[in-house]
């Protein structure tokens, strides 16, 4: 897949906050770019993750577990940077194919 420049940089704001998701979503509403619609659901689905396990987080006072789930989610999140930015529709791994299900909507 060769990106257009306006689909890459769609799907590299995408990665940047969750309000970069969101503005990336309406970035790409016309016209709808399918590079740029995986790249915002993967990212949508690393922010939301990131949201739902750090509530989980701090119910624990131990620094190892947090630590571990802070390099998760930077792997998972720069994962998923560099392949917006090398214009590639890879997944991120563990959980890039259940966001790709789950937000199928999202397009």
């Amino acid at each position: 897949m060769n990106p257009s420049g306006q689909a890459k940089t769609t799907a590299i704001v995408s990665y940047l906050t969750i309000i970069g998701t969101i503005i990336a979503y309406f970035m790409n509403l016309d016209p709808k770019d399918a590079f740029a619609s995986f790249h915002i659901r993967q990212a949508f689905g690393i922010h939301i993750t990131f949201y739902l396990i750090g509530a989980l987080m701090g119910l624990f006072d131990e620094g190892f577990i947090v630590g571990a789930f802070y390099v998760f989610f930077i792997v998972l999140w720069g994962y998923g940077l560099v392949m917006a930015i090398k214009g590639e529709t890879r997944e991120v791994p563990i959980l890039g194919p259940l966001f790709q299900k789950w937000f199928s909507t999202i397009s």
